[in-house]
């Protein structure tokens, strides 16, 4: 008891914690919580697109720099881990043009801490049942399969603690429920692009005491993530496509 007296931390090998109302020392620090967000990138894009249509102030938020966005949401004991946008090329080449600048100009800035992952875009016919009259309407696939596989495999690898899923998309609810039942220590939460919501998932989150963001009430900090028109390393340079320029 002496030795406590003197030394209360070599007592208990480093650390001394007493209980109720008195003061607990310790020599460890608090680990961060690792945060890794998941964007559904089609459903991100046509949210925005949804939004400018309503108000043309949404053409700013078109051109950002997406890691610095999503680290203005986080709190005092949370890092950043990964942004991962999930997504496809356009098939029209003018729209590819527009997404590789803003996915290229992301990664040269943010380097590891951005990636990008590609499902593929397939024609799929579509035909009147009166008329037979058909067209063709692109369509993203494997876009929910691979945010599902890469929220479940980064949960088993434990290369995150908070998993936050930006999408409306209602589809992925199973893959939600299933961190939650079998990774309870996993926090899930979800950000609803603009002009986008699924009840089902704001449900399920909020029913398991999670946070469920609206980016449509946070314009301004959209502002504030907007990157210069012009983003160069000295060796490539990506420029914001004239079209998103109307009102910046």
């Amino acid at each position: 008891m002496q030795q406590f007296l003197t030394n209360p931390h070599s007592f208990l090998n480093g650390h001394s914690y007493l209980d109720g109302s008195f003061l607990c020392f310790t020599n460890e620090t608090i680990p961060m919580k690792r945060v890794t967000f998941y964007i559904d990138g089609f459903n991100f894009y046509y949210g925005l697109r949804t939004a400018k249509q309503v108000d043309r102030k949404w053409y700013k938020a078109y051109w950002i720099d997406l890691v610095k966005f999503f680290s203005l949401f986080l709190g005092e004991e949370q890092v950043l881990e990964k942004v991962v946008y999930f997504t496809a090329s356009p098939l029209n080449k003018e729209k590819s043009r527009h997404q590789s600048a803003l996915l290229n100009a992301n990664k040269m800035i943010n380097g590891d801490r951005f990636e990008v992952v590609r499902g593929k875009y397939i024609s799929k016919t579509i035909q009147c049942p009166r008329c037979n009259y058909a067209i063709l309407r692109p369509e993203e696939k494997k876009t929910d399969v691979n945010i599902s596989i890469r929220m479940l495999a980064d949960c088993v690898r434990d290369t995150t603690d908070v998993v936050v899923i930006v999408s409306g998309d209602s589809d992925l609810l199973p893959p939600i429920e299933f961190i939650q039942h079998n990774y309870p220590h996993k926090q899930v939460r979800a950000f609803f692009p603009p002009s986008i919501f699924s009840r089902d998932i704001s449900n399920n989150i909020k029913a398991h005491k999670g946070k469920v963001t609206m980016l449509e009430k946070n314009y301004n900090k959209f502002l504030v993530a907007q990157m210069p028109h012009c983003v160069t390393d000295g060796n490539n340079t990506y420029t914001m496509p004239e079209k998103w320029r109307e009102t910046s």
